[in-house]
């Protein structure tokens, strides 16, 4: 084996962290597939086990191919934060290599021959429930990946999952490369009027570094995009801006997305057929909270049935607000954030360029180190000695009330040109115990924040903070994971579940105690103003109506996308006319597509699961009450909460979780009450 590459001997590194300064793109491919080599021998190990058991199979299943997660976290995450024509160049191969290992596993009737013989072997009572639970995952992912399937049904199942692997890869590029492609440029600075002068300031240096000195710019990044939207008092830049992003991927070019959606949902489909199921969503429910699609479409219309009425007064209000300032009726979608923050300041006088000063990035980072501080003892410590995969990123070894060493943290906060918009927290290395020893995660977010600019740091919008205390949560979960199998630590739960640590935790932001951590002028050092503090609490449920059917208009996308019965009605323009019309709130637009850039499903695990964020609302709102019932920041709270939902991973069933720390299974009322819906 070549030593010359960084993968292929002990990282020499604080933690054992990846050593991005070692790593190039050439490494990939070798050490992937040495790495898959070394894992096809691990499972030979096992298939010639003759006296299968737990120890021998499951466990060894478990600890097989750490060196296969070790190349696969590093690449994927770079791919999503840092790629290059070089990473795109062979990330089609690097999936397929991956899709064909895993099915060549899933589908090993040898291999699942001694699962079937350790699980008869095994004295179940005998079992930690954590035990249990891996012994049942193990089964079940391989009946549910084909193990149970004919040799012929086998061959179509791998050759599925190539194609989806391969999609999935074109989807996410496609989208990315035409977001890149816009750049809207300005020779008059009057085009940017509404902006503050730290938004025109930024602009004009998203321009130069675009190598248009003098003038100004704006892209499809959200830093640039939705601000331009919600201030730019002209309408038909606005409008420019908008069809430029609703149109991405949809265009008539090379990256248009259609055929390869509707390719992904349709083989998704033959795949749930193939394995039993009637649909994708009867598939990947089955090991959901929700368990079937009856109970999200339930779920989903209840909430809609109950927030559109809502929704469609408050269009009214915003749009009534509008006429009254000169607007034209009807609103339409790329008036309709400018006019909505009109009333905002009108009501609340609440202006992002008012709160902005007082949520400079590295105060609110503080705060979320504070208020994580405060509830489970956590201190986090910057460092210099772990390897960056870009100069912008921040690393912080992370420890516990008794300086105990919990995990590595990486903060990744700016756009680049090589990384896809929005927000998400990833893993580079997982928690496990194994031979006595605790190995602790290395986890990381990932932002698209406002840039510094020459005369301002970075200062964040109020969303931008609540996308950091969200993604934080996520972190939290993952770095304070505390479960002897990694597949089953941190963030590996039901997908219904997931985003609970993260949902609850932005609900600190609207509360008093938590902003006076933090929120301090970057130029006086003032403390927020109370008034300010208490707009932000009484602004929390504005538009909450709109913005609920909004996502349920997403999740039932999804839906419509992945509980179809028929390759028939699998058809972009007709799937989007009968579920996006059904609760639209505004005059159709020709031509533009949610579909075609909806990443969460067709390119991210979010496949019959949008409806988790609504979800998981229920859930944070419900357990938030908890916290206000016995005090924000209360020890013995906030020590269940760790104990029973963030250290305990995907050990237990959730709702058991749940119902553990909270005494009861959560209601919608204390979400409705939120949101003022009831």
């Amino acid at each position: 084996m070549s030593t010359d590459n960084p993968f292929f001997e002990a990282f020499s590194t604080p933690h054992d962290s990846i050593p991005f300064d070692k790593i190039s793109h050439e490494h990939f491919l070798p050490a992937l597939e040495e790495s898959i080599n070394i894992a096809k021998k691990e499972i030979d190990t096992i298939k010639k086990c003759e006296q299968p058991d737990f120890v021998s199979v499951i466990e060894a299943m478990e600890k097989s191919g750490k060196l296969l997660g070790t190349v696969t976290a590093a690449f994927f995450n770079l791919n999503s934060a840092e790629t290059n024509e070089e990473l795109q160049a062979i990330a089609g191969d690097f999936s397929g290599k991956i899709s064909t290992f895993s099915s060549e596993v899933n589908t090993d009737q040898i291999l699942f021959d001694q699962i079937k013989k350790a699980k008869e072997a095994t004295d179940v009572t005998s079992l930690s429930t954590e035990q249990k639970t891996l012994l049942e995952k193990t089964f079940n992912r391989f009946a549910r990946n084909g193990a149970l399937l004919s040799s012929v049904d086998k061959e179509k199942l791998k050759e599925i999952d190539q194609n989806l692997a391969q999609l999935k890869v074109d989807f996410g590029q496609n989208l990315l490369n035409d977001s890149n492609a816009y750049l809207k440029v300005f020779d008059d600075k009057t085009s940017l009027n509404g902006l503050s002068n730290s938004l025109i300031d930024q602009a004009q240096q998203l321009a130069e570094s675009k190598d248009h000195k003098g003038k100004w710019a704006v892209n499809l990044d959200y830093p640039s995009y939705i601000p331009f939207m919600t201030y730019a008092s002209n309408s038909e830049l606005r409008e420019e801006l908008f069809m430029a992003y609703a149109l991405r991927a949809a265009q008539d070019n090379e990256f248009n997305n259609k055929l390869i959606l509707e390719e992904i949902a349709k083989f998704r489909l033959k795949r749930a057929r193939l394995l039993g199921f009637k649909s994708h969503a009867d598939f990947t429910l089955a090991e959901r909270m929700a368990s079937t699609p009856s109970k999200v479409h339930e779920f989903l219309n209840d909430l809609l049935e109950k927030s559109l009425g809502k929704a469609k007064e408050q269009v009214n209000e915003v749009s009534l607000f509008a006429v009254e300032n000169g607007a034209i009726l009807p609103i339409q979608r790329w008036d309709f954030t400018y006019w909505s923050e009109k009333l905002k300041q009108s009501k609340y006088n609440l202006e992002d360029e008012v709160l902005k000063p007082y949520f400079k990035l590295e105060n609110a980072l503080d705060g979320v180190f504070k208020t994580a501080n405060k509830l489970f003892g956590l201190t986090f410590r910057e460092v210099s000695n772990i390897p960056k995969y870009h100069e912008e990123v921040q690393t912080f070894e992370v420890y516990g009330e008794q300086d105990e060493f919990i995990a590595v943290f990486y903060a990744d906060f700016f756009p680049r040109a090589g990384k896809r918009n929005g927000a998400w927290m990833t893993s580079f290395k997982g928690q496990s115990v194994e031979a006595g020893e605790n190995n602790r995660p290395h986890i990381s977010i990932v932002c698209n924040f406002s840039k510094p600019t020459p005369t301002e740091p970075s200062l964040l919008t109020f969303q931008e903070v609540r996308t950091l205390f969200h993604e934080f949560g996520h972190a939290l979960h993952g770095m304070l994971a505390n479960t002897q199998y990694e597949s089953l630590s941190g963030t590996g739960v039901y997908w219904d579940f997931v985003e609970l640590p993260s949902q609850i935790f932005e609900n600190w932001l609207y509360e008093k105690e938590c902003l006076e951590l933090f929120a301090y002028h970057y130029k006086t050092g003032e403390l927020i103003p109370k008034e300010l503090i208490q707009a932000i609490k009484d602004s929390a449920a504005f538009l909450e109506g709109y913005q609920t059917v909004r996502q349920l208009s997403f999740a039932r996308l999804d839906m419509a996308w992945h509980d179809s019965r028929s390759e028939n009605e699998l058809n972009l323009s007709q799937i989007e006319e009968r579920i996006l019309g059904a609760s639209d709130l505004f005059p159709a637009v020709s031509g533009t597509s949610m579909s075609t850039s909806f990443a969460h499903i067709f390119s991210g695990g979010y496949s019959a699961g949008y409806y988790s964020y609504k979800w998981a609302e229920v859930l944070d709102a419900d357990a938030f009450e908890k916290f206000k019932e016995d005090g924000l920041f209360n020890k013995e709270t906030a020590k269940s909460f760790r104990y029973n939902i963030l250290e305990k991973g995907g050990t237990e069933h959730p709702m058991d979780l749940y119902v553990r720390f909270r005494g009861k299974e959560p209601s919608t009322k204390a979400l409705l009450d939120r949101a003022q819906l009831n």
